[in-house]
């Protein structure tokens, strides 16, 4: 029964019911239709739906749907990204495993993704730390371990000497550990690693294949990767036989080079720690500070000289070699040649040591910069000085010339640096998928056979909240070598997490699939066509899935270059100015939302507030209104529903011709909602979803102004076919944002069974024809009003039209007309003079 009173508690979990019964967004492979593979960045499951949780899904199911609508075969998947640090935080904490924590918490937010009313193919639902999922994740570990690409080696940790762990960059506070308040330490340790470097010019070039990425992520990881032509350059030490390399991009500097420097943990700084306690002091206390290299470029520069010299490769100069607290042995080589008079960190760190200030650049004569070393460091190109052979070379004519010139020595070679470092993918963590790899004393490294796999987590696990329990379990790590059947250990250390997402998004399609990683079905849907994320993903996430991409692609298991054609990166929901967080106090529960106004109010709020790419502030008042325009829009519906069920039920329905005998008023309100129509299927490819929201609410109230234009001639034909024609309209523009409300409506109405499967509305050419005009009505100057006149009107019948006009006949009575000027397509502006 058709109710007057607007009821999302009651018909929206009716709907979903059926969505679910009917399997309603299952998809299969369809070669005679359009692929359409939209996905959202899956979720990690950590128990509660957050409002950006919502804004972010509702974007990718609105796309979602109005790609279906556009008759293309659309997949929506839907996975938890489930393994990670705050399982066993929580398991710590609450003496829950991992594992119960985190399906406890799946279950709860699927409910609460049903319940907003998502189309997922619910059927290829993944979850990473299901065995049979990262099963192919430890298979494809060992395919690149076969090719070379996995190894392992030492690398520097942030340390936490208490809990006996390594803490992520973000987990260290003031210089301590976030858990256990212990000062944090750099420590060498074992891991292994994927060589993202041997495909990192194809990461980079590719980024031009990727025209629909935001401009702002393609530079974010074009700088992650960072292409530099330079020179490898040797200086010979004294005293050692094997050189110091180094690679720089101004080797036109190089006769300015007055000291070099290089990484607490370099092989000549453990040498010269070993001689003298002060240089052993300074590395101690280095190692307490965070390995990453933002958190190293913000710190205060400091060092120390190790009593060590090397050899200018131009001059035989003794240069002093310094440890410095700036150079980190993860990058390049661990030293850097410095030229305090061309780089502002090398001038920085002269300064506070007095070093030498050597000036060897200056400005060209088209450049009008002061210079003067002593105060600041001159960086840019120009003209060389006090450089010998040298002088008076441009930058770029030194830089050629001296790498030739010392390549005749081989004492440099020309090379291109990348700044992008190899992944590093083991985690001393238990919530993981555990590396197949297992240690034996006899045969070395030995991969666990592909017929071993998976190498499961065990369960039976003891949390002290010290290190990583896999390390005290010996069921689990001791077991026999496969290639001898002697005694042997497994890796305890698991995989990043980003392993399990790097991969996702191509297993979705092939969900289930046991006999292999993927399949053909992989090629059918991949690329991704839309994906939709954070900004907080613009680098790692993005980058190791693109890596990971080409990687399968190399195997033959995917025949794409990139994963992902179009990206969008919403932004944040604020709340009073800033994030929300449970810290500031500022959090909305969706929950309550949805409880108390629907979920079409939900995400039709959500939509409307912002465009998806820019941050939305949260607004009480913006929800209310968002709901009253449902009710509107349901009441306006049950108003005329006799008017709209007659309409689909009646045989004559009217065709486009007939149109020719409306009213002009009819005229005018048709064309008005096929224009709005015509810029809100713009504004939808755009994915400007709040104006096409803006949309639906002008057709409503075009579609009440004829409803009172002519409410007494209710017998009026074609007056019928304008409502039901733009009511149609209006739902069907609004069903990939709120799909309750417009179903329930779609089905009412009798328009169809299920309004996901219509066509998305088109505008008709016909009714964009321009066979009236809007002329504004002025009196004396003022507009008092307008009136809709045919194209091919007289002056007369407009004059006559115009003052007619009841609110401009108002303004004219009783007073003489002067004259009447008529600006043809604008305005009539009638000239009066005093009441007499």
């Amino acid at each position: 029964m058709f109710s007057a009173d607007y009821d999302p508690q009651q018909l929206e979990p009716e709907i979903q019911a059926q969505w679910e019964e009917k399997h309603a967004f299952q998809v299969k492979e369809d070669l005679s239709q359009e692929k359409f593979y939209c996905l959202s960045m899956f979720p990690y499951p950590s128990g509660q739906l957050h409002m950006g949780h919502v804004r972010n899904y509702t974007i990718g199911d609105t796309i979602a749907r109005y790609q279906r609508m556009c008759g293309k075969n659309v997949l929506q998947p839907i996975g938890w990204d489930a393994f990670g640090l705050p399982a066993e935080n929580a398991a710590i904490k609450n003496q829950i495993h991992p594992a119960v924590w985190t399906h406890n918490n799946i279950a709860t937010m699927r409910n609460q993704f049903k319940r907003l009313g998502f189309a997922y193919d619910w059927s290829r639902e993944i979850t990473t730390c299901d065995p049979a999922y990262y099963r192919w994740e430890q298979w494809l570990f060992l395919k690149l371990y076969e090719k070379g690409l996995a190894y392992r080696k030492e690398s520097e940790v942030n340390w936490d000497p208490v809990d006996q762990t390594v803490l992520a960059n973000e987990q260290v506070i003031d210089g301590r550990g976030w858990r256990s308040g212990a000062i944090v330490e750099r420590k060498t340790i074992q891991q292994w690693f994927l060589k993202i470097t041997d495909y990192a010019d194809e990461l980079l070039t590719d980024l031009d294949k990727l025209k629909d990425w935001p401009e702002r992520v393609r530079t974010m990881q074009a700088h992650w990767i960072g292409r530099s032509e330079g020179t490898q350059v040797s200086f010979a030490v004294e005293g050692y036989e094997t050189p110091l390399a180094l690679f720089t991009t101004r080797i036109d500097t190089l006769l300015g080079c007055t000291y070099l420097a290089i990484a607490p943990k370099h092989p000549l700084a453990e040498e010269a720690a070993k001689h003298s306690p002060a240089v052993h002091a300074f590395i101690e206390k280095c190692n307490q500070v965070q390995v990453a290299e933002a958190v190293v470029a913000t710190l205060k520069k400091e060092g120390i000289h190790t009593g060590l010299y090397a050899y200018h490769p131009l001059t035989q100069e003794r240069l002093p070699i310094w440890i410095a607290n700036f150079v980190l042995m993860e990058y390049g080589s661990g030293a850097v040649m410095c030229v305090p008079a061309h780089d502002e960190r090398d001038f920085e760190f002269a300064m506070l040591y007095h070093l030498p200030i050597k000036q060897v650049v200056k400005p060209a004569p088209s450049d009008k910069t002061l210079c003067d070393v002593k105060k600041v460091a001159f960086t840019a190109d120009g003209i060389l000085i006090n450089a010998g052979d040298f002088e008076g070379l441009s930058s770029e004519q030194a830089r050629k010339e001296i790498t030739a010139f010392l390549a005749q020595k081989n004492s440099a070679k020309a090379i291109v640096h990348y700044r992008l470092r190899d992944w590093g993918i083991s985690r001393q963590r238990y919530w993981g998928a555990p590396i197949p790899i297992i240690y034996c004393e006899h045969c070395g490294t030995v991969p666990v056979p592909e017929t071993d796999l998976p190498v499961v987590l065990p369960e039976a696990v003891t949390f002290t909240g010290s290190g990583s329990p896999l390390k005290d379990a010996p069921d689990f790590y001791h077991t026999v070598c496969p290639r001898c059947g002697r005694n042997a250990t497994r890796e305890t250390d698991t995989f990043d997490t980003f392993m399990e997402s790097s991969w996702y998004y191509a297993r979705f399609a092939c969900k289930g699939l046991e006999k292999s990683m993927l399949d053909n079905r992989a090629n059918y849907w991949a690329p991704v066509d839309q994906y939709i994320g954070g900004i907080e993903h613009a680098i790692l996430h993005l980058l190791y899935a693109r890596f990971f991409h080409k990687v399968l692609r190399d195997l033959g298991l995917l025949n794409s270059d990139e994963p992902f054609t179009r990206l969008l990166t919403q932004g944040m929901v604020l709340k009073d100015g800033a994030k929300m967080s449970k810290s500031k106090g500022n959090i909305v529960d969706p929950q309550s939302l949805i409880e108390h106004y629907g979920a079409d109010t939900v995400r039709l709020f959500s939509m409307f507030a912002a465009p998806p790419e820019q941050s939305l502030e949260w607004s009480d008042s913006g929800v209310e209104g968002a709901y009253r325009f449902l009710r509107k829009l349901w009441l306006y519906a049950f108003t005329h529903a006799d008017t709209i069920i007659a309409v689909n039920k009646a045989l004559d329905v009217q065709q486009q011709g007939e149109w020719k005998n409306a009213s002009l008023a009819q005229q005018s309100a048709r064309q008005e909602i096929h224009q709005i129509l015509k810029q809100a299927r713009y504004d939808v490819e755009r994915l400007q979803f709040n104006t096409v929201v803006s949309a639906g609410m002008k057709i409503l109230n075009v579609l009440s102004a004829v409803v009172e234009n002519k409410a007494a001639d209710k017998e009026d034909k074609l007056q019928q076919q304008l409502l039901h024609d733009g009511f149609s309209i209006l739902l069907r523009l609004l069903a990939p944002i709120t799909p309750h409300i417009t179903q329930a409506l779609w089905v009412q109405l009798g328009y169809g069974e299920d309004i996901s499967n219509a066509r998305f509305p088109k505008p008709a050419a016909d009714a964009l024809k321009t066979d009236t005009m809007l002329l504004i009505i002025q009196v004396n100057g003022k507009m008092r009003g307008k009136i809709q006149v045919s194209t091919e009107e007289s002056n007369d019948s407009i004059e006559m039209q115009a003052k007619n006009e009841p609110n401009v006949a108002r303004f004219i009575e009783g007073k003489p007309c002067k004259k009447v000027i008529i600006v043809p397509g604008k305005l009539v502006n009638i000239v009066v003079g005093e009441e007499t």
